[in-house]
């Protein structure tokens, strides 16, 4: 009986001893941290790292002909035949239409008829010239009269000259009777038709011709890349009309200064067409790959806190506690935004903050997992 009630006072003090010494600290140890669970509240964050990799921009653009230029007579007459249609390739110097001027002729024969009396009254002004000269030395006329047939002679030769110009300037129209191609091309458009009549230099277009084994290509490209832009850069041209194709171009030129009104740069893309795939007039995009002269750090969007404070980004440091930051952002990409001042790589930063995220506020961070860049 003595041994029994024994065991009854020791078992339970052992227990007492067992819980003050082992599940007493347990559950004060979770206590505490349930304290500290609820004053530190866990945080993702990600590292603030300089974007390096190229940033791939589509714009779009428009595709035009190296050369277009429309056709007009330099000359007056009628369409006697044309020799070339739209979609045909011509060569430089071929001929595409003839021009019967009758008018022209008569003009020419004309001047001629005036070159040629131009030319023998200079020839009666020089032998007049020549026989006043010696009647002079013999004092056989007065210096003045001399000087007369000299003078008579010299208008001569001027008359000879103008006459010969005249010649000379109808013959070249004559040579326009024939329209030539000023380059190798394609005919867009033909308004010839054989018996209308063609003013000099007025009137309807006769041809067009478009040059299109190289294309350019021009796009306006925004401010923000613009010191990303140099000649030689490569450019792919994307057209609707071939899914899943790229034909590939140069920066040939760009403009030298910005548009005022869109803060864009003219630029123009130089792309190789020897097949004629491409068609000028066509709707395409330019797809860039610039690399920035300074990379910038690039943040998940939802980063950013924006309120009357301004733009702020929520930071963590070395005693895990957050600070507000006030940063400048740059170009939106969508899913990430760039941040381009008040915040320098290797910071640690809250990637989705919400309105409990106070200055000094002490957190358990936790660092987000890599996203896929597009």
């Amino acid at each position: 009986m003595k041994s029994t009630r024994i065991l009854i006072i020791v078992i339970p003090l052992a227990l007492a001893v067992v819980f003050v010494a082992g599940v007493l600290p347990r559950l004060r140890a979770a206590a505490a941290l349930g304290e500290r669970s609820a004053s530190q509240p866990v945080v993702t964050f990600v590292v603030a790292v300089k974007e390096t990799a190229p940033a791939e921009v589509t714009l779009p653009a428009a595709i035009t002909a190296f050369q277009d230029t429309p056709i007009y007579a330099r000359t007056t007459g009628y369409i006697a035949k044309w020799t070339a249609d739209i979609g045909d390739r011509v060569k430089a110097g071929q001929v595409l239409a003839v021009i019967d001027g009758p008018d022209l002729d008569q003009e020419l024969n004309q001047a001629r008829a005036n070159l040629a009396l131009a030319q023998a009254n200079l020839e009666l002004a020089r032998i007049s010239a020549d026989r006043w000269k010696e009647l002079g030395a013999q004092n056989a006329v007065a210096q003045q009269d001399v000087d007369q047939k000299a003078a008579d002679y010299a208008a001569g030769k001027a008359n000879v000259a103008a006459a010969q110009a005249n010649v000379d300037r109808l013959s070249q129209l004559k040579e326009f009777q024939q329209v030539a191609a000023p380059y190798d091309g394609v005919v867009s458009a033909r308004n010839a038709q054989v018996g209308a009549l063609i003013n000099a230099g007025a009137g309807v277009e006769i041809f067009h011709i478009a040059e299109t084994d190289v294309l350019r290509v021009f796009v306006n490209v925004p401010q923000a890349y613009v010191r990303a832009v140099k000649v030689g850069l490569g450019a792919d041209v994307l057209v609707p009309e071939f899914p899943g194709r790229a034909f590939h171009g140069e920066v040939s030129r760009f403009a030298g200064s910005l548009d005022t009104a869109s803060r864009t740069l003219l630029t123009e893309v130089r792309l190789a067409n020897p097949k004629g795939e491409l068609l000028p007039g066509m709707y395409g995009e330019v797809r860039f790959k610039f690399q920035a002269a300074q990379p910038a750090i690039v943040l998940p969007s939802n980063a950013a806190i924006i309120n009357a404070a301004g733009t702020q980004i929520a930071t963590i440091d070395e005693a895990n506690k957050i600070h507000l930051v006030h940063v400048k952002l740059g170009r939106d990409f969508g899913t990430r935004v760039e941040v381009v001042d008040g915040l320098g790589a290797g910071a640690r930063v809250v990637s989705n903050p919400n309105d409990a995220l106070t200055e000094g506020l002490e957190v358990s961070p936790v660092q987000a997992a890599p996203e896929n860049k597009p």
